[in-house]
């Protein structure tokens, strides 16, 4: 639902230009007021007898009261960032985590390390750590307050203090214990309703994605005839000089359509495929939060029937199922606040994205 029938058409005493046509629409207000500024910037190559590979300057600016001081720099590389992500889905299981791009560059549009695929990440990076920095649980975690502020020696300090193996072994077992149990049978329809919603969302969002890279292939090509094309109407018009500036003028047009077409593909690369992207890994992310709500769940449905069959002591079992009653509507509660965040934020940033998409195209078509 984006709302734009409530849009009124154009007034015919406004004109209607590219720059005029975002104004027609109402977006929701911006953030309030921050206290928490992140950049993600300066790539820069790092190269050992075992690896090679990219850190980036991460610089933070805060007022809060947290923080021993108002400025941090630091240098942190991909795998830093996997880390943070790992340790906020395992404090809050039922939020929803901002995707980080993939270790490797998929459908084989740039290579990796080349300055496009380095540029590509440092955005998507910035745009991760701001998700967190707007978030108002993520905001707080003391893993993410460790991320920018400690330097190199001591996160790798702060990584060694993280649960031992036989720990994540146990909540590995749990996990899969919990996903082989079957569909959850007390499930609330709300969320069923936003399960469907998701498989809904994802095939579609998916789609999108797909039609969006083969449109910037199909651009791509076009260009590169192009590029081919003009110089052959005026190598042409050296040998036929009757028509001579007729064909130097096709080949002026040619090069300005050309230009024009290369910024079109700009705007697609900048704006539009990194947003249809993460929202396709957005989509994977809600997916799995709601199999972790589904697993605390199920544990209480265990624990609920064993009980019903008297397999171990009654109070024993009726205080664990309190414990587990009181996780499930934690669970539940910090999912439902979550959900409408994002679907606000989702919504917000497909109009903003369309509409962006529709002024270049307004003004491909002009120039």
């Amino acid at each position: 639902d984006t709302s734009l029938t409530e849009v009124n058409s154009f007034s015919p005493s406004v004109p209607i230009s590219p720059s005029s046509m975002i104004n027609q629409y109402k977006f929701e207000d911006g953030p309030e007021l921050r206290d928490l500024f992140i950049t993600v910037d300066d790539p820069e190559s790092h190269i050992t007898a075992i690896e090679t590979f990219i850190t980036y300057r991460v610089v933070t600016k805060t007022t809060r009261g947290e923080f021993d001081s108002s400025e941090y720099e630091v240098r942190r590389r991909y795998q830093d960032f996997l880390w943070l992500k790992s340790k906020l889905e395992e404090a809050h299981p039922t939020l929803i985590i901002p995707p980080l791009p993939e270790k490797f560059i998929m459908k084989g549009m740039v290579e990796r390390f080349s300055d496009e695929f380095i540029e590509t990440r440092k955005k998507a990076l910035h745009k991760f750590l701001n998700r967190i920095a707007d978030h108002p649980t993520l905001t707080f975690n003391e893993d993410f307050k460790v991320f920018l502020t400690a330097q190199a020696w001591e996160l790798s300090s702060h990584k060694k203090q993280g649960p031992g193996l036989l720990s994540r072994m146990g909540q590995t077992v749990r996990a899969v214990a919990s996903s082989v149990r079957g569909a959850v049978k007390n499930r609330p329809g709300m969320f069923t309703e936003m399960n469907n919603y998701m498989e809904t969302f994802s095939q579609k969002i998916n789609l999108l994605d797909k039609i969006a890279h083969r449109i910037y292939k199909e651009e791509r090509d076009y260009v590169n005839e192009m590029k081919e094309f003009g110089p052959i109407h005026t190598l042409w018009s050296a040998s036929e000089e009757d028509i001579a500036d007729s064909l130097k003028g096709i080949a002026s047009c040619i090069e300005r359509c050309c230009r024009a077409t290369e910024k079109r593909m700009a705007g697609l690369s900048e704006h539009l495929l990194p947003i249809l992207h993460e929202y396709v890994l957005y989509s994977d992310i809600l997916m799995g939060v709601l199999k972790r709500r589904d697993q605390i769940q199920g544990e209480l449905d265990s624990k609920v029937d064993a009980l019903a069959n008297k397999k171990t002591e009654k109070d024993l079992f009726s205080e664990e199922i309190g414990k587990l009653e009181d996780k499930v509507e934690r669970a539940n509660n910090a999912l439902k606040a979550d959900w409408d965040r994002w679907k606000q934020n989702m919504q917000w940033d497909m109009r903003s994205t369309f509409t962006n998409v529709a002024e270049n195209n307004l003004r491909y078509y002009e120039e």
